[in-house]
């Protein structure tokens, strides 16, 4: 596959004559409705031979030749360009095909009651493409039990695409997670054992195969408490044949403070058998317009994991939506920023007739617009650059694989770039 942004003037048609493609073909792989709607900046993946790679900060051609198994004249003679000359940052490198590399892939998905035939048609098209469909959440109980989600047959459909069914356990309560309730839990072991044995009963009759908590802004103050608990569920599902994976907030350093202080990346390496690394929010909800998973903060956040957690068990984490915000911006006190596919966010710039900029630092793509009622909008999305950068930097580190929030926000490019990268291990 290769990644090309769309040009003044150009059209689907001109674009897969450049590169010896059918129109229709980018059409399809990029699920593009209108073939004449395209947005000046827009990404599209191109389905040839080879993909393309953006320079980052402190690459040159031996190393990115060395990450692709290739000589630098080879790298050099295929983009034609000198071997002395220096590469800048942002430009793009065509890297021909390459064996692929195994990963596993994790997709959360939270269906709502009763769950819809979107959900369900989705699902069924994405299995194929995953090692684990995690069902997200069984929320505790203070008393030990839970509270299931509806179902419907998703995990029926990840057993028959053979990918594994991890249940998900949360501290939710309420709609808000609650580090009481997690409190609660941690200090009772009559409680511990009673929701163990309710997992391990709704795991035996459903047929989830890894046990996946998701406790989070929990009192830093219980981070023995989380890592004692850990290693019970441990002991209980290890002995009956589960995994145990948990979600780590995203950390640069070991903080015993604040909302993630709870969360010992050294412990959880020590325990369970996967994490999934919460890398995305930086902009969210009620923040300034920013990119959601700005690459150098995920980078930093995969150089402290590597240095504490074995990578054969990190799973990067990413966001399938972007935002977008309206003026005035939350912090001022405005409306909360609306989550939007970036499917839905293309489809947007096409429709305002906006031109799509790219953050080569953040590696994000966004756009502005005005509305009917000429409030200032901005928006911050993923699109093909932004995944590859992801997928490039999993395979610098060595990561198990990729995690995604969350199922149901269209992102065509993400599933074709994954499988035009990996080979997707099914256990």
């Amino acid at each position: 596959m290769q990644i090309h942004a769309v040009s003044q003037g150009e059209s689907l048609y001109s674009i897969g004559k450049r590169y010896g493609v059918s129109w229709e073909e980018i059409a399809e792989v990029n699920e593009i409705g209108n073939s004449e709607a395209l947005a000046i900046g827009q990404a599209l993946v191109i389905p040839s031979d080879g993909n393309m790679y953006t320079v980052q900060p402190g690459d040159s051609l031996y190393s990115i030749a060395q990450r692709n198994g290739m000589t630098i004249t080879q790298l050099a003679n295929r983009n034609n360009i000198s071997i002395s000359a220096p590469l800048s940052v942002g430009q793009r490198l065509y890297i021909p095909s390459a064996p692929k590399r195994n990963v596993e892939t994790l997709l959360y998905v939270e269906p709502r009651t009763p769950v819809s035939e979107a959900m369900i048609t989705e699902t069924a098209r994405r299995v194929g493409d995953l090692t684990y469909l995690a069902m997200f959440s069984y929320q505790v109980k203070r008393d030990g039990t839970l509270d299931a989600p509806s179902t419907a047959n998703l995990t029926q459909l990840a057993a028959d695409a053979g990918a594994l069914n991890a249940m998900v356990i949360s501290n939710l309560e309420n709609f808000a997670f609650s580090a009481e309730l997690a409190r609660d839990v941690f200090l009772s072991t009559g409680v511990q054992d009673l929701l163990f044995t309710e997992i391990l009963e709704i795991a035996g009759r459903v047929g989830y195969r890894d046990i996946h908590f998701d406790f989070e802004l929990l009192f830093p103050e219980d981070r023995a408490l989380y890592n004692a608990f850990l290693r019970r569920a441990r002991d209980r599902f290890h002995a009956a044949g589960l995994t145990l994976s948990t979600a780590l907030a995203p950390k640069t350093s070991d903080v015993r403070t604040g909302i993630y202080g709870a969360h010992d990346y050294k412990a959880h390496g020590e325990i369970v058998d996967f994490v999934s690394l919460m890398t995305y929010e930086w902009g969210y909800t009620y923040s300034e317009p920013q990119a959601v998973s700005p690459l150098p903060q995920v980078e930093q956040v995969v150089k402290y994991a590597v240095q504490e957690i074995p990578r054969s068990k990190i799973f990067l984490g990413q966001n399938l939506y972007g935002y977008d915000w309206q003026e005035p911006y939350p912090p001022q006190g405005g409306q909360p920023a609306k989550a939007v596919s970036p499917k839905q966010a293309t489809e947007l710039a096409v429709a305002q007739r906006a031109r799509i900029e790219y953050d080569s630092t953040a590696q994000a793509p966004h756009f502005s617009y005005y509305d009917a009622s000429g409030a200032r909008h901005e928006v911050w999305f993923e699109d093909a650059r932004s995944i590859q950068a992801k997928f490039d930097l999993l395979k610098k580190y060595r990561l198990r694989g990729m995690m995604y929030w969350k199922l149901g926000l269209a992102f065509p490019q993400n599933w074709a770039l994954l499988e035009s990268n990996f080979n997707i291990v099914k256990k």
